[in-house]
């Protein structure tokens, strides 16, 4: 018998500038999907859950809220880049080149931009990334540039859960 733990991510090490991540799956919005985010954040605009009120404006029906489009986009990326991440550190230019309807699927990919190591934390990293979210016709939808703080191989060891392991496979961080 193998035990498998779950991925912990990857470390400030594993990153190197220019590299491209092609997330996957894409995520489908729907009606329900815009309605509650729009209403969690007090997003008081008509245009998000009036449809006679957005069908006499520029696109003929709701947009998606654009905040919601960014959750999901950086969402989207987390496995990818920064599942192993003590914290974000910031968010830099955010463009929407397109508008987001309910129905349009989004897919997102990650290009590496930058990365160093923290001068006041040394078992971690500071990575610059840039997440695009695309439609499904791969019209670009948004993009964001966002920085994390990254762990070092190592920051973990002996700090990971066990999962009610007893013995000597108990995990420990990626070599």
């Amino acid at each position: 018998m193998t035990i498998h733990y779950p991925d912990s991510g990857r470390y400030f090490e594993d990153f190197v500038v220019g590299d491209v991540y092609k997330h996957w799956p894409g995520r489908t919005i729907n009606e329900t999907d815009n309605t509650w985010f729009t209403l969690l954040t007090m997003n008081t605009h008509p245009l998000h859950f009036d449809y006679n009120y957005a069908k006499a404006q520029m696109f003929g029906k709701p947009l998606v809220n654009s905040l919601l489009t960014l959750a999901i986009v950086g969402g989207m990326a987390v496995r990818d880049t920064s599942q192993n991440a003590v914290a974000n550190l910031g968010f830099g230019e955010i463009k929407i080149p397109k508008p987001v309807f309910v129905g349009d699927t989004l897919y997102c990919e990650t290009t590496i931009l930058d990365k160093r190591e923290s001068k006041s934390r040394p078992d971690t990293g500071i990575v610059s990334v840039r997440h695009t979210g695309y439609n499904q016709n791969n019209e670009e939808v948004l993009t964001i540039e966002r920085s994390f703080l990254a762990k070092r191989r190592g920051y973990d060891e002996g700090k990971l859960p066990t999962f009610g392991v007893q013995d000597s496979t108990q995990p420990k961080a990626p070599k």
